[in-house]
């Protein structure tokens, strides 16, 4: 066990970063896309590219991580040699911190409608009505729960408080997922989504708008560029198979997106089944804070007294599914002020938590302009542009020999594995051009 902490078992620190990767975006964003992208067509291409693209990054990450064990902007100044790594590193922990103050807004919604349907039950409909209402004191009150929520599991260190919790919390996430799959699927409509879900469209497959969908949903769902799996993987035990290691967190994280498909796209069916519209006026399958937050709750009100408890389930099931992010986002920029700063943990944390609320409070004050804002300069500019600077360093800065001694201390093989010949080649080569490639694009430049 090292004096900066490290995952006491492999179980728990594949649970943790699949956590970490396993967010509100795989459970709300992930099915749509699904469903009005040919279906499972659109998994089969999603699953292709979760490992030839998001895969050999997220290994890029695990073993800059466990190399120098440390936190985003010192490990990358130690495999640059340079200010410039160090630099890109405060950029990463700056992105991260960005992204879990608007993270933290949504997910505070979440604890309120969770707390909602408990409302419900018990028929308090004051408190229900304030709990799903619009206005800036729930915001803030909610908000505020859920990053001292996050932060009281943080301060607890990587075994004690990370490892601990994520062994409890994902596993309560799968159970919940798989109940609420077993229970639609017995309601009337659901058989229309499980088609539209899995019945695949191969016509759709060579869609450039597919193949530009199924990219960003394969690199972004994995958490991806931020220095998260960097900081977990510095927390892993020098005689763990890195490459073995890092495909059960993508092979966890995929298998989660696609249960996720399973219970959200027959519920939406179950929903038109029942009345509620799940179409917006251009066709499309209604996603994201619309799906949660409009279709689903209608689709509970028709349920019935069963339909509180449906809803009590759904709502623990995101709340849990944005904690297990939450906490792996809180983590980068905590490593880097205990390693670097020389501040206490509990004070790192809890310092970090107060201002990241600060930044959380400014966007729900300043809603309508920053939140959107903050929204696409951390996730559609800021995330794949580091994505691609950890390529780099990885591929073309970091000394080979270097990087084949640390995939060598948990396999003394590696060398002569299918995943050294291909890896640093495709790393260097490949991923770069296809990371740059999916943001231009993104960017709608490209016009095809």
């Amino acid at each position: 066990m090292s004096a900066r902490g490290e995952f006491s078992s492999r179980i728990g620190f594949v649970l943790a970063a699949a956590g970490s990767a396993v967010g509100l975006g795989n459970i709300w964003g992930f099915p749509t896309q699904v469903a009005s992208n040919g279906g499972a067509a659109f998994v089969l291409v999603y699953v292709l590219l979760a490992f030839v693209l998001a895969y050999p990054v997220l290994m890029a990450e695990l073993i800059i991580g466990r190399a120098t064990r440390s936190n985003m902007v010192d490990a990358l100044g130690k495999i640059s040699n340079s200010n410039l790594g160090r630099a890109t590193g405060v950029w990463g922990f700056v992105t991260v911190s960005m992204i879990l103050a608007f993270y933290a807004i949504v997910a505070g919604w979440m604890i309120s409608y969770f707390l909602e349907s408990f409302t419900q039950i018990i028929g308090l409909q004051d408190a229900s009505q304030w709990l799903t209402g619009s206005s800036t004191a729930r915001s803030l009150l909610f908000c505020g729960l859920f990053i001292a929520l996050t932060a009281s599991i943080v301060v607890g260190g990587v075994s004690d408080g990370i490892e601990r919790w994520s062994v409890r919390l994902m596993p309560t996430l799968i159970l919940i997922i798989l109940l609420l799959i077993g229970y639609v699927a017995t309601l009337d409509g659901a058989m229309d989504g499980w088609k539209a879900y899995i019945v695949p469209d191969f016509s759709a497959i060579l869609n450039a708008d597919l193949l530009i969908s199924a990219m960003g949903q394969a690199f972004f769902s994995m958490s991806l560029g931020v220095g998260t799996m960097l900081v977990y993987g510095s927390y892993v035990s020098k005689n763990e198979n890195l490459p073995v290691l890092g495909a059960s967190v993508a092979l966890v994280d995929i298998g989660v997106a696609i249960l996720a498909g399973m219970l959200i796209i027959p519920a939406m069916y179950v929903a038109l089944n029942n009345g509620v519209q799940i179409f917006s006026e251009s066709g499309q399958l209604i996603a994201g804070d619309s799906l949660i937050f409009t279709v689903l709750p209608a689709l509970f009100n028709t349920m019935g007294m069963v339909g509180y408890f449906v809803a009590f389930a759904f709502f623990a099931l995101m709340v849990i599914a944005a904690l297990t992010s939450s906490i792996s986002m809180l983590e980068v920029p905590v490593a880097y002020v205990v390693e670097s700063k020389g501040l206490a943990r509990k004070k790192a944390v809890w310092l970090l938590g107060a201002i990241i609320f600060v930044m959380s409070s400014t966007i729900i004050l300043n809603f309508e302009d920053l939140f959107g804002l903050v929204i696409s300069i951390t996730t559609e500019y800021s995330q794949p542009l580091l994505g691609l600077a950890l390529s780099i360093f990885v591929g073309w800065v970091w000394k080979r020999d270097q990087i084949l001694a640390e995939i060598k201390q948990g396999n003394e093989q590696a060398e002569h594995s299918f995943f050294w010949k291909i890896w640093p080649w495709y790393l260097k080569f490949v991923c770069p051009v296809i990371i740059l490639f999916m943001f231009i694009r993104s960017l709608n430049i490209l016009d095809f």
